[in-house]
């Protein structure tokens, strides 16, 4: 139905262009990613136009997947030719009538349906119909993946946990010529310090005590296939230059042997730690490092993609549905919200525990936002309104950007209100407002100057 398809509208105002750039569009996005729409009307009045190309173009930037169909005032040809090398995907001009602008919205759900599935084919095509998102920072993340199989070299796979390293770890082992062959993953962060190099080269019989058999290693179980090292950043150093010797030679030394043993394996490793910290820390060889990321790949945290969680939430309540034999197969607007608007500091990982808590706890065919259970977050009766939640992202501003013009000003009132375009009288009030003192700002530079 036509009616669902228009899932947001945003109307420019001048009073809107009042609000600093940054704070627009990360308004913008995260009422697009709250709605989750299939396409968006953009009422742009005549007298906001010389700022189109700043509103569509931060539009495009954050939600590139989604079309924009633009309402305007009679304009010239050109300015609507502009507004389409912009990013729109269509222009209607105002005053206008209900049949001239239902075609063109169902044009563009048509257009948006075909191209939701052709992604969903080409993912069958290349054997990742087990990656569940259309965001376009999913999308431009795992797009190489397919050419990263068809090659032998040594990947690199970062991303903070919970965001889906290992699935990409086998996608690129299944899409390549190892596929026949074993892929066995080995969590370094897990194996005690002192039996890392025996876990991954094996060992010879009498090699240390206890010793009594020799143990060949995951290297060479993993021959002609794919070894997968997450948390690659916690190996000993020991441990490191063995590794590194394997990936330069194709050949290891296995503990308490005298004979050089060849294997043939790729290594795909993975790391939600930073690699640049571990560096410079000395945690990590560059010499490794190096031969690990010849080929890199970055895993966005669920935050930077939420539009990819109603279809992620919907994924795992049907698959834990089958599983423990339940009948949900919806969320309401509410329970959706919910978990829309929460941080996921576990990311995928953690979406998935919570979806499948709700599911074997429900006894309905829905599920309701009382069936969300997230840390720290509030009841639904303590749930912040529009009011609300608007009060207290702007006080946040103020008080962010009054404490941040101080400092620029060195605690100079006079020259902080002067930048502001604000009379001193009304920043000392701002300043009142939010209990940010002279002293404490001047105390908070000098700590500044210090650290520097």
């Amino acid at each position: 139905m036509l009616e669902t398809a228009i899932a947001f509208k945003f109307r420019v105002l001048e009073e809107t262009l009042q609000i600093p750039f940054g704070e627009l569009t990360r308004r913008l996005s995260d009422a697009i990613q709250g709605f989750s729409p299939h396409l968006v009307l953009v009422d742009l009045q005549r007298n906001c136009l010389h700022h189109a190309e700043t509103i569509l173009g931060a539009l495009q930037r954050h939600d590139a997947v989604v079309p924009w169909l633009v309402a305007v005032e009679t304009v010239e040809p050109e300015m609507v030719c502009r507004m389409l090398e912009f990013g729109a995907s269509d222009v209607v001009t105002l005053p206008c009538r209900a049949a001239d602008i239902l075609p063109r919205l169902w044009r563009l759900r048509q257009q948006a349906e075909v191209r939701d599935e052709q992604i969903e084919q080409l993912k069958e095509t290349l054997g990742m119909a087990q990656f569940v998102g259309q965001s376009r920072v999913f999308l431009e993340a795992i797009k190489n993946i397919p050419a990263m199989a068809a090659c032998d070299a040594s990947v690199l796979i970062t991303g903070e946990t919970g965001t889906g390293k290992e699935i990409c770890a086998r996608a690129i082992h299944y899409l390549s010529r190892r596929s026949e062959k074993p892929f066995l993953p080995i969590n370094c962060g897990a194996i005690p310090v002192e039996l890392v190099e025996n876990e991954l080269f094996g060992h010879e019989a009498g090699a240390f005590t206890g010793a009594t058999a020799p143990a060949s290693g995951v290297i060479r179980e993993a021959n002609g296939g794919t070894l997968f090292l997450d948390e690659v950043d916690c190996l000993p150093p020991a441990a490191q230059v063995k590794l590194l010797r394997l990936l330069q030679e194709k050949e290891f030394r296995p503990l308490g042997s005298n004979r050089i043993w060849r294997a043939d394996v790729r290594v795909v490793a993975a790391s939600n730690a930073d690699l640049e910290e571990r560096l410079h820390a000395g945690r990590v060889r560059r010499d490794l490092y190096y031969r690990l990321n010849v080929l890199s790949l970055h895993l966005p945290p669920l935050r930077d993609r939420t539009e990819d969680i109603p279809p992620l939430a919907r994924h795992f309540q049907t698959k834990y549905a089958a599983i423990f034999e339940k009948r949900a197969k919806a969320f309401t607007s509410a329970a959706m919200q919910k978990l829309v608007l929460y941080s996921w500091p576990g990311n995928v990982r953690e979406l998935e525990n919570v979806v499948e808590r709700a599911v074997a706890l429900s006894e309905l065919a829905t599920i309701h936002g009382a069936d969300i259970h997230l840390p720290g977050s509030p009841s639904p009766q303590e749930a912040e309104s529009f009011q609300a939640a608007k009060a207290r992202v702007v006080a946040d501003f103020e008080k962010d950007y009054i404490q941040q013009l101080l400092l620029a000003n060195e605690g100079n009132i006079t020259h902080a209100a002067k930048a502001a375009n604000k009379n001193r009288r009304a920043f000392w009030q701002l300043m009142r407002k939010h209990r940010i003192t002279v002293l404490g700002q001047i105390q908070a530079l000098g700590r500044t100057k210090m650290s520097a």
